[in-house]
């Protein structure tokens, strides 16, 4: 496998070369049908290619492919391009079988022209699987990652609806008054990442002792992912499971990432991938997912709609300063309550009266 991966990888290089050079010299843009359609001359020279399946070889430059639509995707959309680069083998770390070439009997998975694995099946498999991606992780593991098509099992119809508002105070409110703690899973970890992170920076460039050293950091910060994983997984089915309507907002991470002073906790809160989960488990369920813009969501009143503009970071409970309403709540479940209300307008559904729950 690691054979597989090392000419991949050098495969995957040399056709990025191979397009940069063309457009430098030439102006030429070359494809992937254009790649894809010189393998076999390839092959007649490079014959350590013929011990890679070819669904696999075609699946390198596919990649690169992806890579070069992505890119001219941003260039016209105004963002900042990211032209692909090259590759290193420690980088390049997974390789996919697409359609055949593997195959699961007798509790190990045979891999066209690599042979037979031992696997241990975590979980039972489902449907048809289309593809198998085999992965080797920093640590040195290796997962053999299938991918299935399945047939939806809609949960029962649930009515009830929700709102959730990420926080760093609370990972989540909800607009029913309940509230998601947050585990901080990097900042429990912190201590222990750091005296790993230290060693690695005193052992010499190349030496054994070093690729020990970053082996280590690697299983510090996979068992972090491992941790922050399983809770978003968890905590997301709970709500799926639970509510019928989810309503949560538009986060411009990346933006939000620009606050010198959050950005470590933002990115240890990992809201992204909370939000994935519960966007494809609301799907599989038949739930409906509304997303609304976050914009003010914070700053007006869910009971009267008088806005504060003067509201900051530390101000954790909204008091409404309307002479007439001057409700007092929590930030974060005003901000639910909001969200909540704002879903149920997009999707064309009555709003329903929120309780003022501070009375």
């Amino acid at each position: 496998m690691e054979q597989t991966l090392d000419i991949c990888c050098e495969l995957y290089n040399s056709a990025l070369q191979e397009r940069r050079d063309a457009y430098r010299i030439a102006g030429i843009s070359i494809t992937y049908q254009d790649q894809q359609n010189q393998l076999p001359e390839i092959k007649k020279i490079r014959t350590d290619l013929k011990a890679v399946h070819s669904l696999v070889v075609q699946d390198a430059l596919r990649r690169l492919d992806k890579a070069f639509v992505a890119f001219f995707r941003r260039v016209k959309a105004g963002d900042k391009p990211g032209y692909p680069r090259f590759r290193s083998r420690a980088r390049y770390d997974s390789f996919t079988f697409s359609q055949s070439g593997f195959e699961i009997k007798q509790g190990k998975l045979a891999l066209s022209k690599i042979g037979h694995v031992k696997i241990k099946l975590h979980c039972r498999i489902e449907g048809t699987i289309k593809t198998c991606t085999i992965k080797r992780t920093p640590t040195g593991k290796w997962f053999a990652i299938f991918s299935c098509e399945v047939e939806i099992k809609p949960l029962p119809a649930n009515e009830e609806a929700i709102g959730a508002d990420a926080g760093l105070h609370s990972f989540a409110t909800l607009s029913n008054g309940s509230k998601i703690d947050n585990p901080r899973f990097l900042r429990a970890e912190e201590a222990a990442l750091v005296k790993e992170q230290k060693k690695l920076s005193a052992a010499a460039k190349g030496s054994k002792e070093r690729k020990t050293r970053k082996k280590t950091v690697a299983r510090v910060h996979e068992r972090i992912n491992n941790k922050r994983s399983n809770f978003a997984h968890q905590e997301s089915r709970k709500i799926v499971n639970r509510f019928g309507i989810i309503c949560i907002e538009k986060l411009m991470i990346l933006n939000m990432v620009g606050n010198h002073c959050l950005a470590k906790s933002i990115m240890d809160a990992a809201w992204s991938g909370f939000f994935q989960m519960l966007t494809y488990k609301a799907a599989c369920a038949g739930r409906v997912m509304e997303k609304v813009p976050s914009k003010h969501t914070s700053q007006d009143c869910h009971k009267c709609g008088h806005r504060r503009r003067d509201l900051t970071l530390a101000d954790r409970i909204y008091q409404c300063t309307n002479p007439e309403c001057m409700l007092v709540i929590d930030r974060d479940l005003n901000a639910a309550l909001n969200i909540l209300a704002l879903g149920l307008q997009r999707l064309g559904l009555r709003p329903i009266e929120a309780p003022c729950l501070a009375c």
